[in-house]
């Protein structure tokens, strides 16, 4: 996809979207979910990340063949899983920088009130990391980096804190976004639930305009 072009100081950002697969994933949703109705929901947030993106430079990582059909279907570039997130997020680096851009995006497949990644595109050509943490601040569902910064990948728990902390380690500022859309992540039966909720209330306000609106709204 071609980069997005109406504002001249942005640089061209690419945004990398890992999926490991859409029938393995969240397995702690087990005891909400069965297998089916997880599956609609990974695709169906998968397929809001890549919305999301739209736009800019993005590009798959996976190593499921109904993943990268999902991929091409959207004209979207896949690549290879090499095994973690860390290593995801530094391979779509890499093809980040192959592909000329100056920044890149990680981009979690998990965020159902995601709709677009300009918080990540903000600080033009800075030394500046952009960090999201999730509504919980212990991960981090979005953050942007310099393509070319020797920023290190932590993901896993606790992995916001050490995000901070490799993004001064790598001599960047560290500016962290407080974005309801970009760090509610469902991970937790709990954030299923919240997403429900908040589902049904969209649903009543659309329909009633003096229903009360409830819900994590972003």
């Amino acid at each position: 996809m071609a980069a997005r072009s109406s504002d001249d100081d942005l640089p061209r950002c690419a945004v990398v979207v890992p999926i490991r697969s859409f029938t393995r994933a969240k397995g702690r949703l087990a005891g909400a979910l069965d297998i089916d109705a997880r599956r609609a929901l990974v695709h169906d947030l998968a397929a809001r990340a890549l919305d999301a993106a739209a736009g800019h430079a993005v590009v798959v990582v996976t190593s499921d063949p109904e993943v990268a059909e999902f991929a091409e279907h959207r004209s979207v570039a896949a690549i290879a899983d090499p095994g973690s997130l860390d290593r995801a997020a530094a391979a779509g680096r890499e093809w980040a920088r192959t592909h000329d851009c100056e920044r890149v995006a990680i981009l979690h497949a998990d965020l159902p009130f995601v709709t677009d990644v300009d918080a990540l595109v903000a600080p033009g050509r800075g030394a500046v990391a952009i960090l999201v943490p999730d509504h919980r601040g212990d991960g981090t569902p979005a953050l942007s980096v310099p393509v070319d910064a020797p920023f290190v990948f932590a993901y896993g728990p606790g992995s916001f804190a050490r995000h901070r902390a490799h993004a001064a380690a790598a001599g960047l500022e560290a500016r962290v976004v407080h974005d309801a859309a970009l760090g509610f992540d469902i991970d937790l039966p709990s954030d299923l639930a919240a997403f429900q909720r908040d589902v049904v209330d969209r649903t009543a306000t659309a329909t009633n305009p003096l229903a009360q609106e409830r819900g994590p709204r972003p």
